[in-house]
């Protein structure tokens, strides 16, 4: 269980204040690391480092943190190297959708808030990592996407093709940081039942029809995503960059 440890290690997730994000946190607490837990409202995100101290105590640190905004990526880091000395992970899991619909329907400020958000803000926080994990010898830079960048996302056009975008920007950041021993890699969920994913299962077609896709029958609860995410996270990964993982209960096989 060594190579899944992660004692002594800081990390940073976005976007923690529930669902996928915070159970990332409490897993990465439980291997042994120092969480600092974003989200764009302190009070979102404080209860969510409050429950994991409560149990590890003193390995979490909630932090206010605009993910599209680059001066914010980089006192995110800041917040994390001051209160731990250090960074060794980064899961950039934020996004927003406020377009649903057809992509024709959609309006110029729906693409710039996406594309702020679920395109420029992960290469902000990762390139505000990028100098840390290279003076600490390395690092990992886990990318959440989505089935949706795989294949298009049911009334999720410009979601999806921002999640695309996050794709490449793994591949090309792979292959940019692998001479610094900083690994970067991508988990992409089917449908997982989040309150970020309410529109789907709650609507009552939409969820028939993704469970009807999955051969697995149901959507994922958040804590299923914890285990791909702490591999990623920890050295047994330490030869996998590059690489998008798809874990959706078979979806994207039909």
């Amino acid at each position: 269980m060594d190579l899944f440890d992660l004692t002594g290690r800081v990390a940073v997730i976005s976007g923690g204040s529930r669902g996928i994000g915070a159970s990332i946190a409490r897993a990465y607490a439980a291997a042994g690391a120092s969480v600092v837990i974003s989200s764009r409202k302190q009070e979102n995100v404080e209860p969510v480092a409050e429950a994991i101290n409560a149990e590890f105590p003193g390995r979490a640190l909630a932090v206010a943190a605009h993910a599209g905004q680059p001066e914010a990526a980089v006192a995110l880091v800041r917040s994390a190297v001051e209160r731990f000395g250090r960074l060794d992970i980064v899961v950039n899991n934020a996004a927003t959708n406020p377009h649903f619909g057809p992509l024709l329907s959609s309006e110029p400020w729906q693409w710039d808030k996406i594309l702020e958000v679920n395109v420029k803000g992960y290469f902000w926080l990762a390139q505000a990592a990028a100098q840390p994990m290279q003076e600490a010898g390395g690092g990992k830079i886990i990318n959440m996407v989505s089935v949706a960048g795989i294949e298009p996302g049911p009334m999720m056009g410009i979601y999806s093709i921002s999640k695309a975008a996050i794709i490449m920007m793994t591949k090309v950041l792979a292959v940019e940081l692998a001479a610094d021993n900083i690994q970067v890699n991508a988990i992409a969920p089917g449908f997982v039942k989040t309150r970020f994913s309410a529109a789907l299962w709650q609507n009552p077609l939409l969820s028939e029809r993704i469970q009807q896709k999955t051969p697995a029958g149901r959507m994922a609860e958040p804590d299923e995503l914890a285990g791909i995410a702490l591999y990623l996270a920890s050295p047994a990964s330490s030869f996998t960059t590059g690489a998008v993982f798809t874990i959706d209960g078979g979806y994207t096989l039909l």
